[in-house]
C-alpha cells in the first residue's frame, strides 16, 4: 500500500487536502491508495479512502483529535499531538505545504489559472485573488505558526492589511477606538478615510489608562493599538488594554510590527487580530512589499471575504519571497535586539544627544511591561541628537531611507517620511519633531555600527 507522507502544521487541512488532491491528478499510483498519512508536526492526519479514491474534499470546522466523514465518504483521523514545535525558527522551517518532488524550498505557483475540482464553496475555487493557491497556503501556514494563531491571512501591503482588517469590522455608524500615536499611514485611514464610511474615529493614549472610559461610545466595536508605536517607541498599556476592550465587548487589534512574532506573540496575551507591515521584519530584506493578518478562523475569515473585494492580494512570487524571509527571522531579530540594546545605551550616555527612546532603556516609561512581555526590546530605537543633520550628513553605515526591519540599517526622520502627512500641530503636540530621529538597526556587526554612531557624534 502507497502511504505518501508530507509535512504540514496541524491548522492546515486545506492545504493537505489541496495537495492530496494535486497528487491524485499528478501521481497515477497514488490512485490505487487506501490511505494517505499526513505528518502535521503537532499531530497526525491520517485520511482513509473507503472507496475508490477521487480527489477528496473536506471541511471541518478545525483540528481536533478524533475521527471525522466528510461529504464524500473519506474518513480522517486527527490523532493526539505528538510533539510541539515552540520556537520561533523551527515553525517557520518546518510548517508550510508538502514538498514537491522532494524540494525543501516551496516551488513558486505563478499560474492564474487552477484546475476546477467539486465547487461547494467559494473559497474552493484556487485564484490569486482569493489568495488561496498553494503559494499563499504555505505562506499562511508559517504566519500562523509564527504568531500562534489558527489562521493568517497575506496581503499587498501592510496598509492593505490594516484597511481590509478594520473595514471587514466596522460598518457605517460603527465607532473605532485607536491609539492616539500611530504609523503616519494607519493615522491617515483614520482621518481621511473611514469618516467617509460614516466610521467614527476616536484616540486615546494607550500608554496609560487614564481617559479610555471617557472615550468609549456605545457604537465602539474595535480596540486598535501598535504594541511599541511608531515612530516613538512608547511601549502600550497591553494587559490593561486587553481587560478594557473585554470588559466592553470590543475587538482588540494590534499592530506588531516593531517586535515581530519573535519578541511577542500578542494573541497568546489574549489580542484578537495580529497585523503587520510584513515588508519589514517578517520579509526582512528590503525586497519585498507585503502586510499579514493573524487570529482566529472565524475573524481571518471575515477578513478574507474582505479581502476578495478590495483585491489586495500578494502576488505569489513575493508571497515566495516573504515565506523565504520567515525562515531567518528569529537569526534576524536576535542580532537586532542586541546591536539595539547596545547601541541605546552608549547613546543615552553620549553629552551629544539630548534624549534616547528605547523600551530596553531603564529610563524608558515602558520599560518595566517591555521587560514583563517581551522575549527582546527589539531594533528600533528613536533619538534627539543636539545637531541632527550634522549627525545625519556624517553617518556612512545606516541609509537615510523611509522603511525599517531588513538587514541593512536605515535612519530616517519621520516627521519628514513616514509622518509627512500627518498634520504639523498634530506631529508636535505629539512629539514627532524635526529633530527625532528614527534608527533602524540592521544585521551588521555591533561594533561597526557603534563606531559608526560614535565618529557622527563627536
Amino acid at each position: 500500500m502507497s502511504e505518501p507522507t508530507f509535512t504540514l502544521p496541524v491548522r492546515s487541512l486545506d492545504a493537505a487536502v489541496a495537495f492530496y488532491r494535486e497528487l491524485l491528478d499528478r501521481e497515477p499510483a497514488a490512485r490505487t491508495a487506501k490511505t494517505a498519512r499526513f505528518d502535521l508536526g503537532e499531530a497526525s492526519l491520517c485520511l482513509v479512502h473507503t472507496q475508490a479514491p477521487s480527489p477528496p474534499s473536506l471541511s471541518l470546522p478545525g483540528p481536533r483529535p478524533g475521527t471525522h466523514v466528510d461529504p464524500d465518504g473519506h474518513v480522517v483521523e486527527l490523532r493526539a499531538p505528538t510533539r510541539t514545535l515552540r520556537g520561533p525558527t523551527t515553525a517557520a522551517l518546518h510548517t508550510g505545504v508538502p514538498r514537491t518532488a522532494g524540494a525543501v524550498v516551496s516551488p513558486i505557483h505563478r499560474s492564474t489559472v487552477f484546475e476546477l475540482g467539486e465547487v461547494k464553496s467559494y473559497g474552493d475555487i484556487v485564484y490569486p485573488r482569493l489568495a488561496n493557491t498553494p503559494t499563499h497556503a504555505s505562506l499562511h501556514a508559517a504566519l500562523a505558526a509564527l504568531e500562534g494563531t489558527a489562521a493568517a491571512l497575506s496581503f499587498a501591503s501592510g496598509m492593505a492589511a490594516i484597511s481590509t482588517t478594520l473595514l471587514s469590522l466596522l460598518r457605517s455608524g460603527d465607532h473605532l477606538l485607536a491609539a492616539r500615536t500611530l504609523y503616519g499611514g494607519t493615522s491617515g485611514l483614520l482621518r481621511e478615510e473611514l469618516p467617509a464610511y460614516g466610521i467614527g474615529v476616536g484616540l486615546i493614549d494607550a500608554t496609560t489608562p487614564e481617559g479610555w472610559a471617557a472615550a468609549v461610545r456605545p457604537e465602539t466595536r474595535v480596540l486598535y493599538v501598535e504594541t511599541v508605536s511608531n515612530p516613538l517607541l512608547d511601549v502600550a498599556d497591553l494587559e490593561s488594554l486587553l481587560s478594557f476592550g473585554r470588559s466592553r465587548g470590543l475587538l482588540t487589534v494590534v499592530d506588531n510590527t516593531f517586535l515581530s512574532p519573535v519578541n511577542l506573540r500578542p494573541a497568546a496575551l489574549g489580542f484578537d487580530l495580529v497585523v503587520h507591515s510584513a515588508t519589514k521584519y517578517l520579509g526582512g530584506h528590503s525586497d519585498v512589499c507585503a502586510g499579514a493578518v493573524a487570529g482566529s478562523t472565524e475573524l481571518v475569515g471575515r477578513i478574507w471575504k474582505t479581502q476578495h473585494h478590495l483585491g489586495g492580494t500578494l502576488d505569489p512570487q513575493a508571497a515566495w519571497l516573504l515565506e523565504r524571509g520567515l525562515k531567518t527571522l528569529a537569526l534576524r531579530v536576535d542580532r537586532q535586539n542586541q546591536s539595539a540594546l547596545r547601541l541605546a545605551r552608549f547613546l543615552s550616555a553620549h553629552p551629544a544627544v539630548r534624549e534616547v527612546r528605547y523600551p530596553g532603556l531603564r529610563q524608558h516609561p515602558g520599560h518595566d511591561r517591555a521587560r514583563r512581555w517581551f522575549r527582546g526590546f527589539g531594533g528600533m530605537l528613536a533619538l534627539r541628537p543636539a545637531d541632527p543633520e550634522r549627525f545625519l550628513s556624517r553617518l556612512r553605515l545606516p541609509t537615510y531611507a523611509a522603511s525599517l526591519g531588513g538587514v541593512e540599517s536605515l535612519v530616517v526622520v519621520p516627521a519628514r517620511s513616514s509622518h509627512m502627512t500627518v498634520p504639523e500641530a498634530e506631529r508636535v503636540s505629539l512629539g514627532i519633531t524635526d529633530d527625532l530621529v528614527r534608527l533602524s538597526v540592521g544585521c551588521e556587526e555591533t561594533e561597526d555600527l557603534l563606531a559608526d554612531v560614535a565618529q557622527a557624534l563627536d
